[in-house]
C-alpha cells in the first residue's frame, strides 16, 4: 500500500502542456502593488517634507520670552535648542523678546543679538541676551 503524496502548492503546480497558454497573471494584484507603491512613495515624501525635521531636531525652535536656548552651528545655518537657563552650557542665550511675522533683525535693538527663524509658514525673530557662563 502506498501513501498518496501531499497536494501541490501553487508554486509547485506542473507547467502547462506545450501548445496551451499558461494561466493569465492576476492583473488585480499587480495593479494593487503599483498603487500601493505610489502611496508609499507619497507618504515618504510627505514625512520628509513635514515630519522629518521635527523628528531629527532640525526644525527651528519657536521659543518664548523668558526661555533659554543654545545656538550652535554656522551663522548661515544655526541650530537652536531650548534648554534650562541654569545649565551653564556654552552659547547659552535667554530669549528676551519674540517678534512674530517678521525677519527684521533691527527690531531687537543694538544691545541684543537677533536670530531670524522660519517654522513652516511662521516667521519670527528671537531677540537674545547672552547668559554669562557659570
Amino acid at each position: 500500500m502506498t501513501t498518496p503524496s501531499a497536494p501541490l502548492t501553487p508554486e509547485q503546480q506542473p507547467a502547462a502542456p506545450e501548445g496551451q497558454p499558461a494561466a493569465p497573471a492576476k492583473k488585480g494584484r499587480s495593479i494593487l502593488k503599483k498603487v500601493g507603491g505610489v502611496l508609499v512613495a507619497i507618504a515618504i515624501a510627505l514625512a520628509v517634507k513635514f515630519g522629518l525635521p521635527h523628528l531629527t531636531g532640525e526644525a527651528p525652535v519657536h521659543a518664548k520670552a523668558g526661555e533659554c536656548v543654545t545656538v550652535t552651528g554656522p551663522d548661515n545655518d544655526p541650530k537652536v535648542d531650548t534648554t534650562d537657563c541654569s545649565s551653564g552650557k556654552p552659547d547659552l542665550f535667554k530669549v528676551v523678546k519674540v517678534v512674530d511675522n517678521s525677519f527684521d533683525l533691527n527690531q531687537c535693538g543694538p544691545e541684543l543679538s537677533a536670530l531670524a527663524q522660519q517654522l513652516n509658514s511662521d516667521k519670527f525673530v528671537l531677540c537674545l541676551e547672552e547668559v554669562a557662563a557659570k
